[in-house]
């Protein structure tokens, strides 16, 4: 009973918080506008750069930075109290994949704004610190290798969200020396983030293939 409620209370702060789309907010408190109707048309750190620039763009990455964090801390906090993780130390680890599945989730449809927002990518990273910071590091570092390279934010993206789950295994198993199943366990609760994540980017691999995807440039529209 109190695992389903630890699961329960991880679900609802994600979704509620990941529901909280600063690049909406910021952009309409600044500019006045709806980012959903302006370049790519997507509520996400990409399209509020091009849009509106620099500002704009650095405070939409710290609200949707700290609200992954911020729901994967307090969900933990909450599994911790119920005692509820692993013995022999109550690890509570587990908890986190289901705050930050449903902090996407919330991000992409969230409740106060019609259910339309962005992709995700950010509060999904951003989940990744407080689970285990290694694999936050990592992916950030994987994002921006594969982003130097291709140019394209949506690819880095992409294989960022691809790499997350072996990471996330290799890191427990090779490094903590962790149990296979445990490790696999992270594996499979990692999964349903990555798949997310790599759904919402569905249209930019159809203009990716079609040559009409647009490249990463510090250019933006004044």
């Amino acid at each position: 009973m109190k695992v389903l409620l630890a699961l329960l209370i991880a679900a609802a702060l994600g979704y509620f918080l990941g529901s909280l789309n600063f690049s909406i907010i910021v952009v309409k408190l600044m500019k006045g506008r709806d980012i959903r109707t302006v370049g790519s048309r997507n509520a996400g750190l990409t399209n509020t750069y091009r849009c509106f620039g620099p500002q704009c763009a650095a405070l939409t990455l710290i609200g949707d930075l700290a609200k992954g964090i911020v729901a994967v801390l307090l969900s933990q906090l909450f599994a911790s109290m119920l005692k509820v993780g692993f013995a022999p130390d109550n690890e509570v680890k587990y908890i986190g994949f289901i705050a930050g599945f449903f902090a996407i989730l919330g991000h992409v449809f969230p409740i106060y704004y019609g259910f339309k927002g962005g992709k995700g990518v950010l509060v999904g990273v951003a989940s990744f610190l407080p689970i285990d910071p290694r694999v936050f590091f990592a992916l950030l570092i994987v994002f921006i290798v594969i982003l130097s390279i291709s140019k394209y934010v949506s690819v880095s993206s992409i294989l960022g969200a691809f790499y997350s789950p072996i990471a996330i295994f290799l890191m427990s198993l090779w490094v903590d020396g962790e149990k296979f199943g445990r490790s696999l366990l992270y594996l499979l609760l990692c999964l349903p983030m990555a798949v997310m994540v790599v759904y919402m980017h569905r249209s930019n691999m159809e203009r990716y293939m079609e040559g009409t995807e647009s490249k990463f440039t510090f250019k933006f529209n004044k």
